[in-house]
């Protein structure tokens, strides 16, 4: 389909030359936005915990089930966005317009390079919300005792933890 038949077919589009091309740019930060409004809703969660517990005569009891005059440590961890995701959504849109500036050479090049950095962006988020959230759920929350090295769902997803003593 040449260029003259898309715009007769789509009515909304001016005659103004690169009118398309103005219209797909409009579609791409459309896009951004609402990838990034995803991304920041659905990359949350929390969870949390104390091993061990108190006894019968409110002393304290370890992992174990051991009586313990220390209190365990309860543990808590909250994952959110990572801003590295949200400035990878804006860099993809900067980086494409760049490259429709510098790289095309007809309209359709330009269509192509602003179509394919919305399906990346989509991608990555769509990539970085699954990742997160499964890489979350598989943190241990016992056995984390300043021991041991974890590994956070980085870069696609920050976790903040937090570890208080329990309370009788």
């Amino acid at each position: 389909m040449t260029i003259a038949e898309q715009r007769a077919v789509n009515s909304k589009v001016s005659m103004l030359p690169g009118a398309t091309i103005i219209a797909r740019i409009r579609r791409l930060l459309w896009v951004s936005i609402v990838a990034g409004v995803v991304y920041s809703s659905l990359v949350r969660g929390s969870k949390s915990g104390c091993p061990g517990g108190v006894d019968g005569s409110g002393g304290y009891l370890d992992a174990n089930g051991n009586p313990t005059q220390i209190p365990p440590e309860c543990v808590s961890l909250t994952l959110g966005p990572s801003p590295l995701v949200v400035l990878f959504i804006g860099m993809a849109v900067i980086w494409s317009l760049g490259r429709v500036l510098r790289h095309a050479g007809d309209e359709p090049v330009a269509l192509r390079i602003l179509d394919r950095s919305a399906v990346a962006i989509i991608l990555i988020v769509a990539m970085s919300v699954v990742v997160a959230q499964i890489w979350f759920a598989l943190i241990p929350l016992y056995g984390i005792n300043g021991s041991g090295t974890y590994v956070w769902p980085f870069p696609f997803g920050s976790v903040d933890m937090q570890t208080m003593p329990m309370t009788a």
